[in-house]
């Protein structure tokens, strides 16, 4: 499905982020790993490289534009091209809002939002003299819903869904398509560790009564991602059970 394309996904290192690299490669795809710090990539590259597939690591802080500027300077340098951007690296800093301090709240609209922006800016230049490429950001079910005690987080996807709507229509003539990724709740380590009594309350929230994987997310980025999506653009596709209708 992506034979010979080159796809970024930043926030690879774990977690949904490397679900998406290693579905990537796993239909052809090489992948360019980063996260914010070179020694946890070594885990997705090799799970990329065990695939078949060529894999590319880059120390990458989204929040530094010129270090960013420079990181997608040298993936392009690399590999020639870069057809795929996922746009997957975030945080948490949840907490009421009567509590939260600002520094919560710009740490995570600066990752989130800002490192959308920035590795965005960096890898059109390079989609533009391509006259191709998708864009996909993970945002996320409070983005479009908002959540108690979780101000800043929810703020911060909803700009990103924002963001995205604005780039579609900003790219579409360069044949360049930008999309969202919408999960709800997804299982993993956390969610592992709730009590049955809280993991009981949140999926009564859930019409279809279970929790995401990781993998469920990665799907609705292969789709963004390739042909079958060719006339898509600035939406947001919610992989969330039905939290959201």
């Amino acid at each position: 499905m992506f034979e010979g394309k080159i796809a970024v996904v930043t926030g690879s290192a774990r977690g949904i982020g490397q679900a998406i690299a290693f579905d990537l490669a796993a239909r052809g795809a090489d992948i360019v790993v980063c996260d914010i710090k070179a020694e946890w990539l070594t885990e997705t590259a090799e799970g990329v490289e065990k695939l078949g597939r060529k894999a590319y690591c880059f120390e990458l802080d989204v929040t530094n534009a010129e270090a960013v500027q420079n990181v997608f300077n040298d993936i392009a340098a690399a590999t020639g091209r870069i057809d795929i951007l996922v746009n997957n690296a975030g945080i948490t800093r949840d907490g009421l809002l009567m509590r939260m301090s600002e520094e919560d709240w710009d740490a995570v609209l600066t990752v989130n939002l800002k490192g959308t922006f920035v590795c965005t800016k960096a890898v059109s230049r390079i989609m533009m003299k391509q006259r191709s490429g998708s864009i996909i950001n993970i945002a996320s079910v409070v983005g479009l819903m908002g959540n108690a005690g979780q101000a800043n987080y929810a703020a911060s996807k909803g700009g990103v869904i924002a963001f995205t709507k604005s780039v579609a229509k900003e790219l579409a003539s360069r044949n360049i398509r930008a999309n969202a990724v919408a999960p709800g709740f997804i299982s993993s380590k956390m969610t592992d560790a709730l009590s049955d009594e809280v993991r009981q309350k949140m999926l009564d929230a859930i019409p279809l009564s279970s929790f995401g994987t990781p993998q469920d997310v990665a799907n609705a980025v292969a789709f963004l991602a390739g042909e079958q999506s060719s006339y898509i653009t600035g939406q947001v596709i919610s992989v969330n059970g039905g939290m959201v209708m």
